[in-house]
């Protein structure tokens, strides 16, 4: 639900963003700026585009006509025409880029979770809009056509960093770029999937320490306590990206251009930030009561081998 101390919250924010933007890129612009001011302000298009995936609308040109143009009238009065709007909102994508890089993502606190999740852009490969571009890959869930999304979060469920790739790329090939780890450091928990000798190697020169489960097929392997607790809190960033495909609406199969489509992916990442978190407090609980357990466990199995000792005797 869209309320309006969202509103004001959000453009705040984006708008002295904006006029940040505008100071430090006028100096780079090339050829003649227009004489002609827009009737819509950058700050407008990307405050619309981004509660748009706050409003809870699974199209947006229904939110713009009858939500925006009839109930926000007050809040945004220079309203243009659907059509030109699209035109304007593709070519807010790089400040709205940069507004995510820069204003959006969360701090490490030494432990984060990385993890991947498809991105499908139809149901079936007869799509001319991502035809050259969109690739088949392989999930969990089975086959599907389109990209994935690779995040880091950390404990606290905040967004580090963020990469778009094809789907039949392997999880592990972001992990190898510097950049994607940049400001990523001690322990990072992952799944399965990014078992790689090569890559523990990598990430450790870095100062990370890439945790992960064991295969059935592999020689088991001595691990703390603290860290066979935390790879059971892997379903926290499960909940990030669920909150990100069916709340933020990163995922749909209604794009009509590539622009469009990374235009939908940085608004859904950015507006995420807004988000209330819970995720720490529910890792905190979740950890208490796992060691909690654990103590207790290891205590009656203690207990039973001692009583079973003395019936021995």
């Amino acid at each position: 639900m869209v309320t309006y101390d969202k509103v004001t919250d959000i453009f705040c924010i984006v708008d002295e963003f904006c006029k940040n933007f505008d100071n430090t890129t006028q100096h780079f612009i090339l050829g003649k700026p227009s004489k002609r001011a827009p009737k819509m302000a950058k700050s407008e298009v990307m405050c619309i585009i981004m509660l748009f995936h706050l409003s809870g609308f699974r199209c947006f040109k229904h939110f713009y006509l009858f939500y925006v143009e009839c109930h926000m009238q007050s809040d945004f009065p220079q309203t243009v025409s659907y059509n030109r709007f699209v035109e304007l909102s593709q070519g807010v994508i790089l400040p709205m880029a940069i507004f995510l890089k820069t204003c959006c993502l969360g701090k490490c606190t030494g432990i984060s979770f990385v993890d991947s999740t498809p991105i499908r852009v139809c149901k079936n490969k007869r799509n001319k809009v991502f035809k050259g571009t969109a690739t088949v890959g392989q999930s969990t869930m089975g086959w599907f056509y389109g990209f994935k999304l690779h995040i880091v979060i950390n404990d606290k469920g905040e967004i580090l960093n963020f990469a778009v790739s094809q789907a039949n790329v392997d999880d592990r090939d972001p992990l190898k770029n510097e950049e994607f780890l940049k400001n990523v450091f001690g322990k990072l928990f992952a799944d399965k999937g990014y078992i790689s000798k090569k890559l523990v190697e990598i990430l450790f020169t870095d100062g990370v320490r890439l945790v992960t489960g064991i295969r059935n097929n592999m020689k088991n392997c001595l691990m703390s306590m603290n860290d066979k607790i935390m790879l059971r809190k892997r379903s926290v960033i499960v909940t990030v990206n669920d909150e990100l495909k069916n709340i933020c609406q990163v995922e749909h199969s209604r794009h009509r251009s590539f622009v469009n489509f990374i235009v939908n992916i940085i608004a859904g990442l950015a507006v995420y930030s807004f988000f209330p978190k819970k995720a720490l407090d529910q890792v905190r609980n979740c950890k208490n009561k796992s060691i909690i357990c654990f103590l207790i466990n290891r205590t009656q199995a203690y207990r039973n081998c001692f009583v079973y000792g003395l019936k021995q005797q």
